[in-house]
């Protein structure tokens, strides 16, 4: 069973501050090719996370500006995180509970990734659906 640590394949995530505008969130994303920023405070722990989904629904859609707001205004606050130490299988439950794609990973407090649903291989995913299947059929 794989652990957090050996899913991680973006260790030095995209991060920025809850000063930066929509706009410098939205073209980090594009340049990292990645589908979500994370938002730290001065100290260093995730504060928030933004999203290409949190872009359309709480940016576009509301008619705000992205060049005029900031993330802190429109991020995810207190996103969920997982431990490098856990198995992979316990970041899918998550984020499926949860209905999100991406997770930060921590590694004694400090930021260690993230992970996207898409960096599980079809085992993990397998298992998943299987689990999901039983709780369905209950």
């Amino acid at each position: 069973m794989r652990k957090m640590a050996e899913i991680v394949k973006n260790p030095k995530p995209v991060t920025l501050p809850p000063s930066a505008t929509v706009e410098a969130a939205c073209r980090a994303m594009r340049d990292r090719r990645v589908g979500s920023v994370l938002v730290i405070a001065e100290g260093g722990g995730v504060i928030g996370i933004f999203t290409g989904r949190d872009a359309v629904h709480r940016v576009l859609a509301e008619g705000k500006s992205a060049t005029r707001t900031m993330l802190h205004e429109v991020m995810t606050p207190e996103p969920l995180t997982i431990a490098a130490d856990r198995p992979a299988i316990e970041a899918l439950r998550l984020m499926e509970d949860a209905r999100c794609r991406h997770l930060p990973v921590v590694h004694q407090g400090r930021l260690a990734g993230i992970v996207s649903r898409y960096d599980f291989n079809g085992i993990e995913i397998d298992r998943l659906d299987e689990e999901i299947g039983l709780w369905e059929r209950l």
